[in-house]
């Protein structure tokens, strides 16, 4: 038999155990993987996560996310620049108001008048700076379409007087003698009318009114609040002439519903 070489010694792996110094630490864990770590690292001995971490940013709020309030350098820059521009904004924000309000006020009667409708309401006084015989103011109130206000002249005026302030949304308004096709051109016919409007303080509300030279109701929209007195002044006739004087034949206001 032949010689045999002896076989290479293998080393066997070191086996790696815990002491009984650490199987028996005890310390605060590990927020990660819980681990106990004696008093005073600031690492843990396993996964070597901090165990002291700093501290969360807090979030800031959106408008501190915006120019130029997202500056963040040293404490107290660009406090005067955002003092400034918070009293600027303030400022602005004020004279809007100021300037807006009669617009936005107005904006919000109007959508309660399409919202409330309109229903009728009667003056308490008819009156006229002048009148042709036979045909006084107070038959332009009259619910008649075939009596009316005659006026010597344009110029003159007729006035209606109400009880108490009110919202007037509209009138409506017959021109000529009569509402019949043969009677309306009898008499002259107001086709422009100055429409005077006093509220409850005494301030007055001017508006021009066109009208169709015909017969038939024609209506004209107002929307004026707390009115008390309305003068209509015609300003200009259709179909004047010798022995022929104005006829306004009926006046109707509406009110808020």
């Amino acid at each position: 038999m032949a010689p045999v070489r002896p076989a290479k010694p293998v080393t066997a792996r070191p086996v790696v155990r815990r002491s009984a110094d650490e199987e028996a630490l005890d310390g605060p864990p590990c927020p990660k993987c819980g681990t106990p770590n004696p008093p005073g690292r600031r690492f843990c001995r396993r996964c070597a996560a901090p165990l002291d971490p700093a501290a969360t940013v807090e979030e800031l709020p959106w408008w501190r996310k915006r120019w130029p309030f997202r500056r963040r350098v040293r404490a107290g820059s660009g406090d005067a620049l955002r003092r400034t521009l918070l009293l600027l904004l303030v400022v602005a924000l004020l004279a809007a108001g100021f300037y807006l309000l009669p617009f936005g006020r107005t904006a919000v009667e109007d959508v309660r008048d399409k919202l409330s409708g309109a229903s009728a309401i009667s003056p308490t006084d008819v009156s006229a700076s002048a009148a042709v015989k036979g045909h006084p103011a107070s038959a332009a109130t009259d619910g008649l379409t075939n009596r009316y206000w005659g006026a010597p002249r344009t110029g003159e005026s007729v006035t209606f007087t109400f009880r108490a302030p009110f919202r007037l949304v509209n009138l409506v308004v017959h021109t000529g003698a009569s509402k019949s096709a043969q009677d309306f051109r009898k008499q002259a016919r107001p086709t422009e009318l100055d429409l005077v409007a006093t509220d409850a303080d005494g301030k007055t509300h001017r508006q021009k009114v066109t009208l169709n030279d015909k017969p038939g109701p024609q209506t004209v929209t107002t929307r004026l609040s707390d009115v008390v007195k309305v003068r209509l002044v015609p300003r200009v006739a259709a179909g004047e002439g010798t022995g022929r004087h104005l006829a306004l034949g009926e006046v109707e206001f509406f009110k808020r519903g």
